[in-house]
């Protein structure tokens, strides 16, 4: 007899890149010059005061030790410091401090802190996956929050029903948002602060774009918001802005009680991210602006060529303030599995369909910009000879 699989199982979507590394492999080898637009993962070195750091590091045998979830206290401070510096919030290095292993397993975790059977987990629909499969694992019931155009793609809380707000636990969200580049303006996020207050909602507010931003604009920390350490964990990254993707650092900040109920709920899941990965991010931290600028200028210099090239072929396309992606509408009756499918099998250029993300981002195709700019002008090209035929 076969074990039995844990319903949950059943019940997680598709993850959307599942199955491009296999059809991405099969074009290389049969020769196939493949522009991959799909992962969020940029083709820009890590930075070298980093590079250094982990090098050094690795070095002294106690950086090999389990870190915990203490981790390095080092990184700890080096998060206060870049909170006080950059947004003017405090936060208790060893009580209001999170190491993470990348910004998405805490995300994960953090509804198996908040939400179980019977309570109610809002998730933006289109959003990053572990939103819905941490809620689904924690046991608690998803209720999916569409991100409409006619919205700005924001979630508006008191368009939820007054039912699902009384059940609801936690909600997530993501400003500068992947994968629509729509950003929240001050207004909307005092708005929902406030709902979450009144309803006792646990907010897991997903920061990891927050120095990726265009054109003047600055994105905030939700603790720049009155009344947000009561409800509130922000959750960072050290993937995006200092492309360390594969290097798996993140933290979160918040309040003491549910910082401690995450530390509690990974305690039990794992041992902390790499000391030595720590050490380095130390050095990342304290010079974080001066790091991110330039790949913030690279990314904007991206958009730029990328928004027109599209333009050029027919591609209706908004130039976003900030991420490191462009959300493009489709014709109407073009479905965006159908057309990923297409420019990947036709012209060897991969991006995410809508689709991917859930049924209220059909319609939708996303470009993720991590090639340079004569490789996005030449992806544009290639696909604007599928949207010519379709």
């Amino acid at each position: 007899m076969k074990p039995r699989l844990a319903p949950r199982v059943g019940l997680l979507p598709g993850y959307p890149l599942a199955d491009v590394p296999r059809r991405k492999r099969e074009l290389l080898a049969a020769g196939v010059d493949v522009i991959d637009l799909g992962a969020g993962d940029a083709d820009l070195a890590p930075p070298d005061v980093a590079v250094r750091g982990l090098k050094a590091a690795v070095d002294d045998p106690a950086m090999s030790k389990y870190g915990f979830q203490l981790g390095l206290p080092a990184f700890r401070e080096a998060v206060v410091r870049y909170h006080r510096r950059r947004f003017g919030s405090e936060f208790d290095p060893l009580a209001e401090v999170l190491p993470l292993i990348g910004s998405k397993e805490g995300l994960a975790h953090f509804a198996y802190a908040v939400a179980g059977p019977g309570d109610v987990a809002i998730v933006p629909e289109p959003g990053y996956q572990c939103y819905m499969g941490g809620s689904i694992c924690a046991g608690a019931e998803p209720y999916v929050a569409p991100l409409l155009a006619r919205n700005n793609f924001l979630v508006e809380l008191d368009q939820v029903p007054r039912d699902v707000l009384r059940r609801a636990r936690v909600v997530f969200l993501n400003y500068p948002n992947n994968p629509t580049s729509a950003i929240a303006p001050r207004e909307y996020l005092e708005r929902t602060i406030a709902v979450c207050r009144e309803h006792g909602i646990a907010l897991a507010y997903d920061n990891p774009y927050v120095e990726l931003t265009f054109d003047g604009y600055r994105a905030p920390s939700i603790f720049e918001v009155d009344g947000a350490r009561e409800v509130a964990v922000e959750f960072h990254s050290c993937s995006k802005s200092f492309s360390m993707t594969g290097w798996r650092l993140g933290w979160a900040v918040g309040g003491r009680e549910l910082i401690g109920a995450l530390t509690a709920i990974k305690s039990y899941h794992d041992t902390g991210p790499f000391l030595a990965i720590q050490r380095a991010a130390v050095d990342v931290l304290d010079h974080a602006e001066a790091l991110a600028a330039p790949a913030a200028a690279t990314f904007q210099a991206r958009r730029d060529e990328a928004v027109a090239a599209f333009r050029r072929q027919g591609f209706e396309v908004t130039p976003p303030r900030a991420t490191m992606y462009l959300w493009m509408p489709l014709p109407d009756g073009i479905a965006s599995a159908d057309f990923a499918r297409q420019v990947l099998d036709e012209q060897g250029v991969i991006v995410l369909p809508g689709s991917a993300f859930g049924a209220s981002a059909e319609g939708y195709f996303r470009v993720a910009l991590t090639v340079g700019e004569d490789r996005l002008a030449e992806a544009a090209e290639r696909m604007g000879r599928v949207l010519a035929r379709a």
